[in-house]
């Protein structure tokens, strides 16, 4: 009787502090996060860490390292968001990762910048993937049209290069994309 007693005081004390443990670490734990504009509409872009629907949580407090199109910064994140430090000028891509020890994290965005502010729109890792592979395989099929097909991949090309899009940020998303399937 005494022993039992004994087992389930322990397993009790082991069930608290575990669990306690556990929500200590998921609530510093940045898994998941979004973009939208500042509130105050400065041209600055707001992150804002989220649960695995992409439901905003402002659990989160801290420090953390993201990547931002290839410049590394420190994002103070105050109830579940942070601001990034540089303005938004012109419409462009940003490619935002973030390492932490559950993986790598990294978003594309496509920021429109218009008179009414900002409006980023999440670029899915399939268009990046497969415009390019509809414009190659229609060219295959219609030998008329590879000159057009080339012109519409380099106008393609430059498009992306021209608002901020690296080769290295689109494999990097198409990679990302492909892992999660498994």
């Amino acid at each position: 009787m005494k022993q039992t007693s004994f087992i389930l005081l322990l397993s009790s004390i082991y069930f608290f502090f575990y669990t306690d443990f556990v929500s200590a670490r998921q609530r510093y734990s940045l898994d998941n996060f979004i973009i939208k504009e500042n509130l105050i509409k400065n041209n600055k872009l707001a992150i804002i860490a989220c649960d695995s629907l992409e439901e905003p949580t402002d659990k989160l407090n801290g420090t953390f390292l993201f990547v931002i199109n290839g410049f590394k910064q420190q994002l103070n994140f105050s109830q579940g968001v942070a601001i990034s430090p540089q303005e938004i000028d012109k419409s462009s891509f940003v490619f935002l990762k973030h390492k932490n020890e559950h993986g790598t994290h990294s978003k594309l965005y496509y920021v429109m910048k218009n008179d009414d502010g900002l409006k980023p729109i999440k670029v899915n890792w399939v268009f990046l993937l497969l415009i390019p592979l509809a414009i190659i395989f229609i060219a295959t099929i219609y030998k008329r049209l590879i000159l057009l097909a080339i012109i519409a991949l380099l106008a393609f090309a430059y498009f992306n290069y021209n608002k901020g899009l690296s080769f290295e940020s689109i494999f990097e998303t198409i990679s990302a994309g492909i892992k999660s399937f498994f």
